[in-house]
């Protein structure tokens, strides 16, 4: 591992002058500002109405104008736009080498594909987990301008374990959009594979078997289903996690013995 740490830079740095990792950072930020939109429609319906916005649509979508609801809509925003934000990152990190074609130069340096494989996931699970909290500050600053009734430190902490806890179980799923990036050598079949997951993820979820297919979990964590508790069981993360594993295994074995090169 004496290479890590210059593998581990080396992806800091792309990623440091690339504008995708901040477009999609500011993506995942109007999540905590559309929250905020749809509070100020609920506490004030008469002015909404006025300016030609429609507060039934935001009750529908949210509930009512306190913090316990504005959390609860953060935490399904998270599940849901942290899976495309996190693939779009995970695809360029995992897929701008085959298509500015770096990846030869890459691999010749005297550094083990294990070591930058590595360096690439750390990166993205950084970035996935800073860009969390830095939409859980934005949600503090914009509830708190708004005033939101309902506020306590319990649910505060249960609903930053939620929204953390989307990005994680995303996370553990993003290996397979990285295989993906490199079997098919570019950014399209991830994209395909990012669109399909989803679709999948409600139609399952429609179909009540959304606590046995993996990609639909994060978003029943999140509680777009109902309480996480009734919506998920221990068999949930179990295949969560056992999914996770054959894909990194997978990700790994590729870069490992693939010839990246044709």
């Amino acid at each position: 591992m004496n290479n890590f740490p210059a593998a581990l830079f080396a992806e800091i740095l792309k990623l440091r002058r690339s504008k995708v990792p901040l477009f999609t950072a500011i993506g995942y930020s109007f999540a905590p500002l559309a929250g905020g939109l749809f509070m100020i429609i609920l506490k004030n319906p008469e002015a909404a109405r006025a300016m030609g916005l429609i507060s039934a649509k935001a009750q529908i979508m949210v509930g009512t104008a306190d913090w316990p609801a504005y959390f609860g809509f953060l935490s399904q925003a998270v599940a849901a736009g942290g899976l495309i934000l996190i693939s779009i990152v995970t695809t360029w990190v995992f897929g701008r080498e085959f298509s500015d074609h770096t990846v030869k130069d890459m691999l010749a340096l005297p550094t083990s594909r294990e070591i930058i494989v590595t360096a690439k996931f750390i990166v993205v699970s950084v970035w996935a987990i800073v860009v969390t909290l830095l939409v859980c500050g934005v949600s503090l600053i914009v509830g708190s301008l708004l005033a939101l009734p309902g506020w306590s430190t319990e649910l505060l902490a249960s609903s930053f374990v939620g929204i953390m806890g989307c990005t994680i179980l995303t996370l553990v799923l993003i290996p397979f959009v990285a295989l993906l990036a490199g079997t098919g050598r570019g950014y399209l079949p991830p994209f395909g594979w990012m669109i399909l997951t989803m679709m999948l993820a409600q139609f399952v979820v429609i179909l009540g078997w959304g606590d046995w297919f993996p990609w639909a979990i994060p978003g029943l964590f999140s509680g777009i289903a109902g309480p996480r508790e009734e919506a998920l069981g221990i068999h949930s993360y179990i295949v969560l996690f056992a999914t996770s594993i054959i894909g990194f295994v997978s990700t790994y074995w590729w870069w490992r013995n693939a010839d990246q090169t044709k």
